[in-house]
């Protein structure tokens, strides 16, 4: 007997069978997956990277040779249908996306708003299914299976040099990358599955702020029958609204202030996004705020990976302006911008998206933080005053007024560093040292500290002792215990 079976299944239930085969289901099951699979690629991935550049046949064998790798598998392991699960999910959910994205923004579609709203919709709905009530192993595989599909479909519609110099930049931002993270792990032991399931999910959470660019540049419009959605540039909406509502005029301290409002924006669009994929992905795993902080660290990270290797004026840049295009390798050059980019710029998005996974964890364990503060005699402003005056549920208050708090501060946090390390080149003179800002003497020692040094000490500095301060507080160390929701149910007598 194989007594590993009993973590999947009942003693009883073996016993009435061959203990070392899967039930029939189990494997005709896997069998229709892959052949869904088949027929999905064929019928909606036609012109699409990698599959418009595989013979009808060779697919099949492709398909066929994966059910029989996976009814193998299954027979000699049986956690092994766990995997299978989430990988037929993840590259179900991946191929359809491919689909819709060819659809929405390829083909006639994306002149009619009403299709392209319905479109939307159906993007939406399958965005959230990749974030299923599932544990940490199978979550990380779906994500990573989902990640896989598109980085091929990617790498496939580039031409080799570009394919050489993106796959340069992923292995150059992924070794940053894993340091961060055991960086941060160190100070508080976590399973590698939610580590890389966080880190997946953070890697994901770009997505909305580039489906957003995508609809601003195709000019997509959205008609939901009694409203219509126009998607405008940041900078232009912002434009508009200072020079509208707050100056009333062009000039130096317009642009200022519509920067300041575009980074604002898009951080407040970038940190909700990971807010929402750290309390999807990790909620039902979370036992401590230092849990949370820390997980919401690891989603910061692999948002900084992915941004890293996205955006082509990043470490795709780097490499091709300092290792592809020149005669020589510039390699002191390409170390110095992929520090700075890796250090300064990864740690803000840390900062960020910590302060928000500890207000986070507030809002979490919102019942147990409120008890242990009612035994100490504190007392919280706002939900306890109206509890008291509108009878409103404190831990209901207190949640949603950490959420608020946390997601107001990160925005800031993040939008007021790319404004910091931006505003020397919209000013005049493009100012570079805090001598040039300020008008100093030419022998002022002001002329030699670059603008620089106060987002690094800020950031850096500042959120390395923050975190300390942090994860080693004692309301936060302590284990709470995960949050299960329940349903109860009582009758009109009970009811107060």
């Amino acid at each position: 007997m194989n007594h590993g079976f009993l973590r999947y299944e009942s003693l009883c239930s073996i016993e009435k069978r061959s203990p070392f085969l899967p039930r029939a289901r189990v494997v005709v099951g896997t069998v229709l997956a892959t052949a869904a699979l088949f027929f999905l690629s064929r019928k909606v991935l036609a012109g699409i990277a990698p599959f418009d550049q595989i013979p009808g046949m060779w697919l099949l064998g492709i398909f066929a040779a994966f059910a029989v790798v996976a009814c193998v598998l299954e027979l000699k392991w049986l956690w092994v249908r766990d995997e299978i699960f989430a990988f037929i999910v993840g590259t179900g959910i991946a191929f359809t996306l491919l689909a819709f994205q060819k659809v929405l923004f390829g083909g006639e579609a994306s002149k009619d708003p009403f299709i392209m709203a319905l479109g939307i919709v159906c993007v939406v709905i399958l965005w959230r299914a990749l974030f299923g009530p599932w544990s940490a192993r199978i979550k990380a595989t779906v994500l990573g299976t989902f990640i896989l599909w598109i980085a091929l479909h990617v790498l496939f519609r580039e031409t080799p040099q570009e394919r050489l110099t993106h796959l340069l930049a992923a292995v150059v931002a992924l070794i940053p990358a894993a340091l961060w993270c055991w960086l941060f792990i160190e100070y508080h032991t976590q399973r590698w599955s939610m580590v890389l399931l966080m880190f997946f999910a953070g890697m994901l959470s770009t997505a909305p702020i580039l489906f957003y660019d995508a609809l601003v540049r195709n000019g997509i419009e959205l008609q939901f029958f009694l409203f219509k959605i126009v998607p405008q540039n940041f900078s232009y909406v912002s434009d508009a609204f200072v020079s509208g509502t707050i100056v009333s005029a062009s000039g130096v301290r317009s642009t200022v202030l519509t920067t300041l409002l575009s980074f604002l924006i898009v951080g407040f669009i970038e940190e909700v996004s990971k807010f929402w994929v750290t309390k999807e992905s990790g909620k039902p795993f979370f036992t401590s705020i230092d849990d949370v902080i820390q997980l919401a660290i690891i989603v910061a990270i692999g948002f900084a990976f992915a941004e890293n290797i996205l955006n082509p004026t990043y470490f795709i840049g780097f490499v091709r302006e300092f290792l592809v295009d020149p005669p020589q390798p510039q390699w002191w050059a390409f170390l110095a911008n992929v520090s700075g980019r890796a250090i300064l710029t990864t740690m803000v998005h840390i900062v960020s998206s910590g302060i928000m996974g500890y207000f986070l964890g507030l809002a979490i364990f919102a019942r147990s933080y409120l008890e242990d503060g009612h035994r100490r005699g504190k007392w919280h402003l706002i939900p306890d005053t109206l509890q008291y005056v509108l009878k409103w549920p404190e831990k209901r208050v207190f949640a949603f007024e950490m959420i608020v708090v946390g997601l107001v501060l990160a925005t800031v946090l993040h939008g007021l560093f790319n404004f910091m390390v931006t505003l020397p080149d919209i000013l005049p003179g493009n100012p570079q040292t805090l001598g040039a800002l300020f008008g100093a003497d030419t022998g002022s020692f002001l002329h030699s500290i670059s603008l620089l040094i106060l987002p690094s000490l800020l950031y850096v500095v500042g959120g390395f002792w923050m975190f300390t301060a942090l994860f080693y507080r004692k309301d936060n160390m302590k284990e709470r215990g995960r949050v299960i929701t329940t349903d109860s149910f009582v009758s009109g007598r009970e009811l107060p």
